[in-house]
């Protein structure tokens, strides 16, 4: 039973962590994108070692790795609980000004700057958090509970584990990485120095999430190159590469596979920059479907409009480029089905209802699960990420610290 008396810090740390602007940058061709997230991460390993997990340290890439040692006389398999120090390219994380609004009682919620509204209708988690503790920014940037709501949890959980001894457990990995906002949170990582056999993401949303599955993912980028004149001597000379792009972009499917028509099980192709001049114009494009031989269909349709467009401007051409990202890591999890069985009793056993659902995205557990360290994600509560109306109930903060420490307990009395 998780002590009735303990005083939660998850809250306190995260207020702390939201303060450092940790943003990245996913033009950056540096590692990690941004210097600034290394400062974050320098004193949270800081932290760890003050809490007493002595061998604490971030590398030289800036990730933070620290045990707990085991404190059983069995034999349990070393367990990981990883989170991110970025966040979001798209908003702004510098000066974080969050606002706590204590007992909410239904309806939107007006921030104080810059005209932002949490709507409830928006927001259908709203309804369910009657009473709870709400923080939010005040609308000049966004929160930055995606991820540092779930390294606040994780360090919370070790401060619990380590004063209450009587909690039995194996040993207990912290990761806290880099650049996951912009796809690179797993390029330099060294999963042997870290040691676990298992781990799980804290970066799910509400209360009760544990995914399992998310899209496989695909990266595409089409260049059109043209050819550039003097535009006063152009005539029946320049072909402009700006036109050929948009005249791709518009044979694209109107009324289907776009993130705005699609839901659900339904995969998608997003252009995401176009760029671009009269000589050369380069689309970038993300692919994703839960089903990896989609990709493959979802890329020769692009690639064929492209040729057909460029047929259409002689003199132009075109490159096609594929970019392999990440795999839906249910393929991997199948097989080591009690990692997900530990998470559902954990929650079970605290009466939260496990919700399984899968990802309309991906998670740092995708690529760990296929290097080698199966990786499900769990709830941080983190609600409308990437934006000035990002939210997170204290309730559900301190409820993800629960989890963390019931899950650590499950694999204790399994082995």
């Amino acid at each position: 039973m998780f002590d009735p008396n303990y005083k939660f810090t998850c809250v306190d740390r995260f207020l702390k962590y939201v303060k450092y602007d940790t943003q990245s940058d996913e033009d950056s061709t540096s590692f990690p994108s941004t210097e600034k997230q290394k400062i974050l991460s320098k004193d949270l390993a800081e932290e760890l070692k003050q809490l007493g997990l002595k061998d604490a340290h971030m590398d030289e890439w800036g990730y933070v790795m620290a045990t707990l040692p085991s404190n059983t006389n069995k034999k349990v398999d070393p367990v990981a609980f990883i989170s991110h120090v970025d966040t979001s390219p798209a908003v702004s994380g510098k000066d974080v000004k969050p606002v706590i609004r204590k007992n909410y009682q239904g309806g939107d919620i007006k921030l104080e700057h810059g005209g932002w509204v949490i709507k409830e209708d928006e927001n259908p988690y709203l309804k369910e958090m009657i009473g709870n503790d709400i923080i939010t920014t005040d609308g000049t940037t966004l929160l930055g509970a995606d991820n540092k709501a779930g390294v606040a949890e994780i360090v919370d959980a070790i401060n619990y584990l380590l004063t209450h001894p009587e909690v039995k457990h194996g040993d207990i990995k912290v990761c806290f990485t880099p650049d996951e906002e912009v796809g690179r949170g797993t390029e330099k990582i060294d999963l042997k120095k870290l040691g676990a056999k298992y781990a799980y993401t804290i970066d799910g949303s509400s209360r009760g999430e544990l995914e399992t599955e998310t899209f496989s993912a695909d990266a595409v980028v089409i260049k059109f190159f043209g050819k550039n004149i003097h535009p006063g001597y152009a005539k029946d000379i320049m072909i402009n590469s700006i036109k050929i792009a948009s005249r791709f972009i518009e044979k694209l499917p109107k009324d289907s596979l776009s993130p705005e028509t699609t839901e659900g099980r339904e995969g998608y192709v997003h252009c995401g920059a176009f760029n671009g001049n009269e000589e050369l114009t380069t689309l970038k494009f993300i692919i994703r479907d839960f089903e990896a031989p989609k990709l493959k269909e979802y890329e020769d349709l692009l690639k064929k409009l492209a040729e057909e467009t460029v047929k259409e401007f002689p003199g132009s051409r075109m490159e096609f480029q594929v970019i392999e990202q990440y795999r839906n890591m249910k393929e991997v999890l199948n097989k080591h089905p009690q990692v997900t069985e530990y998470a559902m009793e954990a929650m079970n056993r605290l009466g939260i209802k496990p919700i399984m659902h899968p990802i309309r995205g991906g998670t740092d557990g995708s690529r760990l699960s296929f290097m080698g360290l199966p990786t499900p994600n769990i709830f941080a509560g983190e609600q409308s990420f990437h934006s000035q109306i990002e939210w997170v109930a204290i309730q559900d903060m301190e409820m993800a610290v629960k989890t963390i420490v019931e899950v650590v307990k499950v694999w204790e009395e399994r082995a």
